[in-house]
């Protein structure tokens, strides 16, 4: 039987990221990402992938643009065609049954609040197409913040808004970077991926 997700005894607010936490959009991203790159002959696996898990879509660009030398590439352009081809298919977006649970259990007793790397268009269509859109108290987006995960100010921005003490938040995440920028924030995190 897998481990159940559990709330810190200490929580008094939730944070959520969104992609491959709440939201199963990992393989969507991927498949563009892969397409994308391909065009510039790199062989992009999952596994590599992963490893950017969280980090906005701009930096990641400019990331690949240095690691793979890619010529002609300009890394703000590639990021706003990225998301608008993620952006055609969100609508197969499923939720992540395990951490939705967790979610909905505590919908109503404690603030929560969403802390990702993708930009609003994104995160609010991902959320509205799994049903939460209108049940997080706040979101907090790569629109939001100067600076994105793995640095802490996406979550510190969270609970700022929630009105609740870094130390009092519990995170969950997916991601590499996340989980690094919520225990920089001096946050309680759970790595979802122990128990999906």
């Amino acid at each position: 039987m897998m481990n159940e997700l559990k709330i810190n005894k200490g929580a008094k607010a939730l944070i959520f990221d969104i992609d491959g936490t709440l939201a199963d959009t990992m393989p969507a991203h991927f498949e563009v990402y892969q397409s994308l790159l391909g065009d510039y002959g790199v062989d992009f696996t999952y596994a590599e992938f992963l490893t950017y898990a969280g980090i906005p879509v701009v930096p990641q660009m400019k990331l690949f643009k240095q690691k793979y030398r890619l010529r002609n590439f300009d890394p703000e352009k590639m990021a706003v065609y990225k998301e608008d081809q993620y952006f055609l298919n969100i609508h197969k977006t499923k939720p992540v049954n395990q951490v939705m649970e967790v979610f909905e259990q505590n919908y109503g007793k404690m603030p929560i609040a969403c802390g990702t790397g993708a930009d609003r268009r994104i995160a609010t269509r991902t959320l509205e197409v799994i049903g939460l859109l209108n049940k997080v108290d706040a979101i907090v987006t790569s629109d939001d913040v100067t600076h994105g995960k793995p640095h802490p100010e996406t979550f510190l921005r969270c609970a700022e808004l929630l009105g609740v003490d870094p130390h009092f938040c519990q995170v969950f995440e997916d991601g590499d970077p996340g989980i690094e920028a919520a225990k920089a924030a001096g946050m309680m995190v759970t790595d979802v991926r122990k128990y999906i």
